[in-house]
């Protein structure tokens, strides 16, 4: 592999125009079909096969009157008993004539005709029905249904309306161009060079570009889910700063060591580009694999964010190139590029005349040979407390793991939504008037052969109902034309997030599994969320074997060793324990809730856990095969196993520290979003980078490396022939360059 990067680094730096037109082309090209193919994204979550969305597609087949969006109007009059006076009850059925004249609605029911009015006559409930799903009502619609009530807030009431139909896409605005700011800054505090901070910069940014308009092209035709974007750009704009700069940095240590421009670009790609493409594709493997859990959704979302990272791969081994082929010397710091060969006629002696043979430790500690750089010392210091080092970071990690088993997972609803928000006021009022329970109403579908069976069903399925642990009330059926399926409402005592509810859900499928003569289904936002949350914790241990599998097998490919990627892969678990401990502390306990903005702490977003898992699978593997893989270059060179710890570590410790800050600043650049969903997945997404890069890569790895000694490099021989040799460090390609042989 790192033979044909090498010809194919070489090839892209010598036709650097053409590469960079073909780039600029596809960037246009796809944003064209972008603007004029783009579709809406999805705000709801589907889960096939289960009972919920069963009841779903029955009531869209048999009863579609009932199966569009719905919404529900608080209102709450100036002081109680005011609902009661003729002048309360105008205002409630202006408001209900209102909501009726809102584009895209079909019905809206007066809460004095089904009993919406709280004891106190002080607020009000008006149902609205939607002829479509939340996902196909339209702004305009969006903004109509909000200006409801109008006439009555300047009279002193409080009406906010709400319901799923509000649901809408996380805006994506100033807030996360914090973290590139602070990437920028390390880029440049790295390099010493604002032109090779910007160049690298400009080439993420473009494959991010190129990723995101062909994501948004193709949403037309597939349906992705409102966070689908939001973690492709996140993960898409990280990894691309993060490969151009392991590339870049080889760069300029080739020419340090005067290799001319043209061959200091095809070993950059040959080197650190098969790295780069081993990263890539073990996160690229895990985000796919996403797929094995069977939800349509997520697996669109790791489909989604795996397409972005596969063009940053491939903007990372050609259109970088192209652009170190156009910034030649200039990727190094002013007093440095009068010391390499000239990038542009292959001179080997600088403007001045003078051999560009350097020795200065200047040099040496801009290319990261200086054995005094923080790295060695760092990894000294780690490989000789070794054992007290493996206890204290195995020991930290598990207490941070500590609120780990208590994590709960839900969908988000309208009471965790940011406080102001037109969700969040509808829900606080329907609260404060009612109780939680009436924010997480559930609906039954009773589906009967004909009318007769339906009919003979519901008295018995209401009075099951009524008699389960936490139910609140059950409203009177709602019948199709046809008579044979029946809509029931039912009101939990409990908010829809509450344990008790999850307990009530499954009572009541429990007492109404038996109904003769009828199928009877329970359904609705608080059911749904509940389904797919059990689905994804049932699938969770499977996909995470799958994942430490595939990480043992891939690592044992690249450093032919079996300890090495066991070592690799209990690390990743020690990162992935602590990461949910924090999270769950933080977005679900409330613990310094109020340093990441957020309002109220709830359950995780049902799908974080399983996402978190496959997106740190892949970037741990980054960091192991950056560190690791020079320490078995040194080793099969003949260094001792303790040396060739400290020089992988001292040799990579500057750029891992770099790439690992700037993955940290862009995905906490998230976390100052409003939307809780978007803000919990920067939030983990940070601080697992942050553990795995400087926790875990680079203080116990090579503290256990150091325990190990040569024991960490044995594979049994049978098993080495048996595994391809995919040369990640490119020893066959520096053999034949030392050999002069062609390539």
């Amino acid at each position: 592999m790192a033979t044909l990067l090498y010809r194919l680094g070489r090839g892209s730096m010598r036709r650097r125009r053409l590469v960079a037109a073909i780039w600029l082309v596809v960037l246009v090209g796809l944003g064209l079909a972008a603007a004029t193919l783009r579709g809406p994204t999805a705000s709801n979550f589907t889960m096939p096969g289960t009972e919920s969305q069963r009841a779903l597609d029955l009531l869209a087949e048999q009863f579609p009157a009932a199966a569009g969006a719905t919404g529900t109007i608080a209102v709450k009059a100036p002081g109680p008993g005011q609902l009661g006076t003729p002048e309360g009850q105008a205002v409630v059925q202006t408001i209900t004539e209102e909501a009726t004249t809102v584009p895209g609605v079909v019905a809206a029911v007066n809460p004095f005709q089904v009993g919406a009015v709280s004891p106190d006559g002080q607020y009000a409930l008006v149902q609205v029905q939607f002829s479509d799903g939340a996902d196909a009502v339209t702004e305009e619609q969006r903004d109509a249904y909000e200006e409801v009530g109008a006439q009555a807030r300047t009279q002193g009431w409080q009406v906010a309306p709400g319901g799923e139909v509000l649901n809408t896409e996380p805006e994506v605005g100033s807030t996360e161009a914090i973290g590139v700011a602070v990437a920028l800054v390390v880029l440049i505090v790295t390099f010493g060079s604002l032109v090779a901070a910007g160049m690298t910069m400009l080439n993420a940014l473009i494959g991010v570009g190129v990723g995101m308009a062909g994501l948004f092209a193709l949403s037309g035709a597939v349906e992705l889910t409102s966070t689908a974007p939001i973690l492709a750009l996140m993960l898409g704009l990280a990894v691309g700063i993060d490969y151009s700069l392991f590339i870049t940095s080889r760069y300029r240590q080739n020419l340090l060591d005067g290799v001319p421009a043209d061959e200091a670009v095809g070993r950059a790609v040959g080197t650190a580009g098969s790295a780069v493409v081993f990263a890539g594709a073990t996160v690229v493997i895990a985000l796919a694999s996403l797929a094995v859990v069977n939800i349509p959704f997520l697996t669109v979302m790791g489909l989604a964010a795996a397409g972005t990272v596969t063009v940053a791969v491939l903007v990372a081994i050609t259109l970088q190139p192209a652009l170190l082929g156009f910034a030649g010397s200039r990727v190094l710091p002013r007093r440095l590029r009068s010391t390499v060969r000239s990038a542009d006629n292959g001179d080997s002696r600088a403007a001045d005349g003078t051999s560009t043979e350097h020795t200065g430790a200047e040099a040496a500690t801009i290319a990261g040979e200086d054995r005094s750089t923080f790295g060695f010392r760092w990894a000294r210091l780690v490989t000789r407390f070794r054992i007290p080092v493996i206890l204290v970071g195995v020991l930290g990690l598990g207490l941070l793991a500590l609120p780990a088993p208590d994590m709960r997972l839900a969908l988000p609803d309208a009471g965790t939504a940011p406080v102001g928000s037109p969700a969040r006021v509808s829900n606080d009022l329907i609260t404060e008037g009612f109780g939680p329970g009436f924010t997480g109403r559930l609906a039954v579908v009773v589906a009967g052969d004909d009318a007769e069976a339906t009919a003979a069903a519901i008295p018995q399925v209401t009075g099951l109902i009524q008699g389960t642990e936490n139910v609140l009330a059950v409203a009177p059926p709602q019948l199709s034309p046809d008579g044979r399926t029946a809509l029931l409402g039912v009101i939990p005592q409990t908010g829809p997030t509450d344990p008790a509810t999850e307990t009530m859900v499954h009572d009541i499928r429990t007492a109404v599994a038996d109904v003769p003569g009828a199928d009877v289904l329970l359904t609705g936002v608080t059911a749904i969320g509940i389904d797919i949350s059990e689905k994804l914790s049932d699938a969770m241990p499977v996909y995470l074997a799958l994942v430490v599998g595939l990480s043992i097998l891939l690592l044992m490919l690249v450093f032919r060793s079996l300890l090495v990627p066991v070592k690799a892969a209990l690390g990743f678990l020690l990162t992935v324990a602590a990461t949910f401990g924090l999270t769950v502390a933080v977005f679900q306990q409330g613990h310094l809730a109020d340093l990441v903005g957020l309002d109220t702490p709830a359950p995780l977003i049902s799908f974080l856990p399983i996402l978190l898992i496959g997106i740190l699978f892949g970037l741990a593997m980054d960091y192991e095969v950056f560190l690791v893989s020079r320490m078995r270059e040194d080793f099969v060179h003949g260094d001792t196993a303790q040396q060739a710890t400290v020089n992988g570590m001292g040799h990579g410790a500057r750029v891992v520290t770099a790439a690992a800050l700037i993955m940290t600043s862009v995905f906490g650049g998230f976390v100052f979003l409003d939307d809780p969903v978007i803000k919990s997945m920067g939030f983990a997404l940070a601080v697992g980078v942050a553990i795995d890069a400087f926790v875990v890569r680079m203080t116990i790895v090579p503290a256990v490396m150091s325990l190990l000694g040569k024991a960490a490099w044995w594979l049994p021989g049978w098993l080495d022939r048996l595994l391809p040799n995919v040369d990640i460090e490119g020893e066959k390609l520096r053999a034949r360059l030392n050999e002069k042989v062609p390539v």
